[in-house]
């Protein structure tokens, strides 16, 4: 309770630090709208190359920008055709792929098979920072603030500080409200 205390104290306000690589494209702002958002419909993607929506599995899109596209979808809430995407994707058992099953669970209100996929994947990565992050606003969306402090700590001591997973995590802490991407 005095870390929770302490947290409450020490982080008044705060500007939302770049998270880096692949949970937000580098920014905290929510994803921009894309001919995927905009054009396609059901669990289809925006191929710049064949210029019109496609299947993930017939896109000539590279697991990156697949990765954005999840997110894209996920964050207009369209969260089954984010989990289209994600079964289109070729590894299944890549920990930033874990990590979005968690997520896309997580939204769905499933929260304990969100947990077991966000297990799964800092099991793969322990330095996973996104997964700890989610599972942590999960956490706090259940009372479980304890647990959640537990997993920011883990964010800042792999060197998390500062990224946009640890700021989120330590402001759902503070206010028990979470993020939508």
């Amino acid at each position: 309770m005095r870390v929770l205390l302490a947290l409450c104290l020490v982080v008044p306000s705060f500007a939302l630090a770049a998270g880096g690589g692949f949970d937000t494209g580098g920014t905290s702002a929510p994803p921009k709208p894309t001919e995927t958002t905009k054009t396609c419909k059901g669990v289809k993607v925006w191929d710049e190359e064949k210029k019109r929506c496609v299947r993930p599995k017939n896109s000539s899109l590279d697991q990156d920008t697949l990765y954005g596209a999840v997110r894209e979808l996920a964050y207009a809430g369209r969260i089954a055709d984010a989990q289209g995407v994600l079964l289109a994707m070729s590894d299944q058992s890549d920990d930033r792929v874990l990590t979005y099953w968690g997520f896309t669970h997580r939204k769905l209100g499933d929260l304990e098979l969100a947990n077991d996929f966000y297990t799964r994947a800092i099991a793969q990565n322990p330095d996973n920072i996104l997964a700890r992050s989610y599972m942590g606003q999960g956490f706090v969306a259940e009372g479980k603030t304890q647990a959640a402090i537990e997993q920011w700590r883990e964010i800042r001591a792999r060197g998390g500080e500062g990224t946009w997973a640890e700021v989120s995590l330590r402001d759902a802490i503070r206010t028990g409200m979470t993020y939508s991407y």
